[in-house]
């Protein structure tokens, strides 16, 4: 059977971090979300993705060997990208029969058919007139803030199902305090300086292939670092925390996810938090993730064009790629900023700043997008990465959608 995981009409939940990727490629927990998906039902087959026309070529360009919004022939078991993994819902949808659907109020979660239509607009599928419909009452993601306040469970989740088995190069230097050892997984060529506390009595920590922690720095779980990714010395990571692939991590996190090649090398306070690809947070940059009043935070949504209630007391900020913050930024809760921002003073950043911003707090003007290219271009080169005449257009794109 090919599986097929769509994005649909709710990937606009999901911006600033959407607007540069498909939603199945956020991070929670240890994996992406296509990545959960292809390991619980594609059964080493390939996969097929749907996403938004205004990503393909990027898409294209970056992973040449992927079949992207391709019709194929036989049983397709089509997946929404937003599906909120567990035990629960992987057996309803492994027990979905021929031309039946999963569905949550009109939103399609699983659908097991022989031919369907894909929404050009969106990608959401579209379902024959004869497919049976089975209401189910599981969640899918609604926002990033869904995201964020599920990273715990799915972190434990992938840890048990995914990792827990697998080869481990446990081997510490002297110096190096470990608590619960069987909750910690380390691959090869990771580097473990004397000092370091690795402190899984919470939860599992996972420390990815090449990464680097320098002396002193504490790691509690339950905690995924992502390959080539550095810690710097003496930060204090707490748990459910998941930060991607090559970035530089330093001061204080808790709670938060950071996609890859976004760097946080100095002190400072992150908490429940999403960062992007490429961001920049300067030297004592803060932000607050609780209230003083202790009330559920609200945080923007594009598509409301408004705050809406994320559901909890705890949210600090969302930043979209290649957005930066100066030196002693102090960002509020529940902040949400743009992509291709750059930010600085001593003024509080609060509820939303455009994409494309720069400049102070309330005193921000629009970021000529000549300037951010140059400028995503000179730190893309920095790690000997091209910023592609394909990802360019794709920024002209977003910036003229947003004018």
């Amino acid at each position: 059977m090919q599986v097929i995981i769509f994005d649909d009409h709710k990937r606009s939940a999901f911006y600033p971090i959407t607007l540069s990727r498909s939603t199945g490629d956020l991070r929670c927990g240890i994996l992406k979300l296509r990545q959960r998906l292809e390991k619980c039902f594609s059964n080493e087959e390939s996969t097929t993705i749907n996403i938004n026309q205004i990503l393909l070529p990027l898409y294209h360009e970056r992973h040449p060997d992927w079949q992207i919004n391709q019709t194929v022939d036989g049983n397709k078991l089509y997946l929404n990208s937003r599906i909120k993994v567990s035990g629960d819902l992987i057996k309803q949808i492994k027990a979905l029969k021929s031309n039946c659907a999963l569905v949550s109020a009109d939103v399609v979660i699983a659908a097991n058919l022989d031919t369907a239509e894909i929404n050009v607009t969106d990608t959401s599928v579209v379902l024959p007139s004869n497919t049976a419909l089975i209401s189910s009452e599981l969640d899918l993601y609604e926002s990033i803030s869904d995201i964020i306040h599920d990273n715990a469970r799915m972190l434990v989740w992938d840890f048990d199902h995914y990792f827990y088995d697998q080869d481990n190069f446990f081997e510490t230097e002297p110096g190096v305090t470990v608590l619960h050892p069987y909750n910690v997984w380390i691959s090869e060529g990771v580097t473990l300086s004397p000092g370091v506390v690795l402190d899984a009595s919470e939860g599992p920590i996972i420390l990815d292939e090449g990464v680097k922690v320098m002396p002193n720095a504490v790691l509690c779980g339950p905690l995924y670092i992502g390959k080539k990714t550095l810690i710097k010395i003496g930060a204090k990571i707490y748990g459910n925390t998941s930060i991607g692939p090559i970035c530089k991590i330093g001061g204080e996190i808790e709670g938060s996810i950071i996609q890859a090649y976004s760097n946080k090398q100095h002190d400072g306070f992150l908490g429940h938090a999403y960062i992007g690809e490429w961001v920049n947070l300067g030297a004592d940059t803060n932000n607050s993730d609780l209230k003083n009043t202790y009330k559920n935070v609200a945080f923007y949504s594009y598509p409301h064009m408004g705050k809406i209630d994320s559901g909890s007391q705890f949210l600090g900020c969302i930043i979209g790629d290649h957005s930066k913050t100066g030196i002693n930024c102090s960002i509020n809760t529940g902040t949400v900023i743009g992509i291709g921002c750059n930010l600085w003073g001593q003024g509080l950043i609060s509820d939303f700043v455009p994409d494309f911003s720069w400049g102070e707090s309330g005193k921000l003007s629009p970021y000529r997008l000549q300037a951010f290219c140059e400028t995503a271009r000179t730190v893309k080169q920095r790690r000997s990465l091209c910023f592609s005449v394909t990802e360019t257009e794709l920024y002209h794109n977003i910036y003229s959608m947003e004018k």
